[in-house]
């Protein structure tokens, strides 16, 4: 992209008092981005632009112009206008679709299918370990994994699609040169140098401010066939991404949970409006065989990446059940005891009528053995997998 080219689309970007929606209506009245600086006083009537956004498009802040050349001068990182063909093809069907997308990573990812996972920040340890099965399973189907790059849920979807043979899109709500938050920095440095994507509609240095996460999730569900929610509370941000998917026609899978668990009630209240129940990796690759087949037969995607959604594969759960040691009749006792719901000791020493020391030393084996978690305040749970 020429240098001026990239400055008209970056004062774009920059100009303050613009939602996306307007931002594409300014660029469709001007007719091409070489105008931008030459914005004619009736346009500016008609969008009502206030003096300090015409100013911004006309002579932007040339500090922040070099700032962003300098940045985009390191290879591997890009902008991608909407006018691009690089641009991501199911992102631009999006009716307020980003105007541009700062990125730092491998593009293409975002052409191949792509699934959100998302989901609490504080998951539980059974509901991470579950979005890093299904991202792995992903990952080893062919989809690029899409998440928001948050603590809890979203980490652990991205990390796990960085353990499979696929990679990850990372959507920020900051610029993309702010990692937020900083816990995730080495997680996203990570997903760059495994082949991966972090991006943005934000100017860079932009940070992280609440009105911008519900903007940073129309794209996560852009980018997506369909939405998956492994844990949710009734307040979470991710049922604002499950209600953009289905806005945007994308499908919206929900992963129940215990209807002790708080963080399962945002998933049951999805499914009550129609969001599909999902168990497995197996469950989404099922129902999005057809629209993976109609993405092939488009060339939008390559055609091996359709294989393993009606292949039979294992599910998630059974391959790692699979891998898991087998246990010996009193040990199931104990796990069949405990159930799912997060249980403390006294309950289960009521149930099985074993005594503490005995119930101690069963229940450090089988978490050793990867079968069960330990919880805060002597409380244990059965992973969802076992």
């Amino acid at each position: 992209m020429p240098l001026e080219v990239q400055e008209n689309w970056l004062a774009l970007m920059m100009a303050p008092g613009l939602s996306a929606n307007r931002r594409r209506e300014l660029l469709s009245l001007i007719g091409d981005i070489k105008s931008i600086k030459h914005i004619s006083s009736a346009v500016a009537q008609a969008l009502k632009l206030k003096r300090e956004t015409l100013d911004a498009l006309i002579k932007p802040n040339q500090a922040a112009m070099d700032r962003c050349n300098e940045w985009l001068a390191v290879p591997g990182r890009s902008l991608l206008s909407i006018a691009d063909s690089d641009y991501p093809p199911m992102l631009a069907r999006v009716v307020d679709a980003p105007i541009a997308l700062l990125c730092e990573g491998d593009t293409q990812r975002l052409h191949l299918p792509c699934i959100a996972i998302v989901g609490s920040r504080g998951g539980t340890a059974g509901g991470l370990d579950f979005a890093i099965s299904l991202a792995r399973e992903f990952s080893a189907s062919g989809l690029t994994v899409v998440s928001g790059l948050a603590l809890g849920i979203d980490a652990a979807a991205h990390s796990g699609a960085l353990k499979g043979p696929g990679t990850t899109a990372a959507v920020m709500a900051t610029g993309v040169d702010l990692v937020y938050p900083k816990q995730n920095q080495k997680l996203a440095r990570a997903i760059v140098d495994q082949g991966g994507v972090l991006l943005s509609e934000m100017p860079l240095a932009t940070p992280p401010l609440p009105a911008l996460f519900p903007q940073r999730n129309r794209i996560i569900s852009g980018l997506s066939l369909g939405v998956v929610v492994v844990e949710a509370s009734l307040q979470s941000g991710s049922l604002v991404t499950a209600r953009m998917a289905g806005e945007q026609g994308r499908e919206v899978f929900a992963v129940p949970g215990s209807v002790h668990n708080p963080m399962a009630r945002g998933c049951h209240a999805l499914i009550r409006q129609g969001a599909k129940l999902i168990e497995s990796a197996e469950d989404v690759l099922s129902e999005l065989g057809a629209l993976l087949q109609a993405a092939a037969n488009d060339r939008q995607i390559p055609r091996r990446y359709h294989s393993r959604a009606n292949s039979g594969a294992n599910s998630v759960a059974s391959t790692i059940q699979q891998a898991l040691p087998a246990l010996a009749p009193e040990d199931q006792s104990i796990l069949d005891a405990m159930g799912f719901d997060p249980i403390a000791i006294d309950q289960l020493v009521e149930r099985t009528q074993y005594s503490v020391p005995a119930l101690s030393s069963t229940l450090l084996r089988l978490e050793l053995d990867g079968f069960i978690d330990s919880l805060n305040g002597a409380r244990y749970q059965r992973k969802l997998v076992s």
